[in-house]
């Protein structure tokens, strides 16, 4: 399934060059949590990942400090990447593949 993050936020589905919306029942009751409302959500994006807080900045392209204030509510993730974390949620092997080639 190929994916695409619109600039509102919507996730839709990529087939044959259209875009199809994206049922909240069609993905896993797990990845529909917002990963942008609570800390616990990034906690749970990492852990689900297994990675530790310094690997998966490091395949953000963060700094650890900045994983670590997300996860103990300090600071939320705001733009790109609210945006990535959504993205994370979903497709978590695609992203972090896509990543590693930037």
């Amino acid at each position: 399934m190929r994916v695409r993050l619109k600039a509102d936020g919507r996730i839709v589905e990529v087939r044959d060059g259209q875009e199809f919306p994206v049922q909240p029942s069609a993905v896993e009751p797990a990845a529909t949590a917002a990963p942008d409302n609570s800390s616990l959500a990034v906690r749970d994006l990492r852990r689900r990942a297994c990675l530790t807080q310094m690997e998966f900045a490091a395949k953000l392209g963060v700094p650890v400090e900045t994983i670590r204030n997300w996860e103990q509510g300090k600071r939320a993730p705001r733009g790109p990447a609210r945006a990535l974390l959504a993205v994370i949620a979903h497709a978590p092997d695609m992203v972090f593949q896509a990543l590693a080639k930037a």
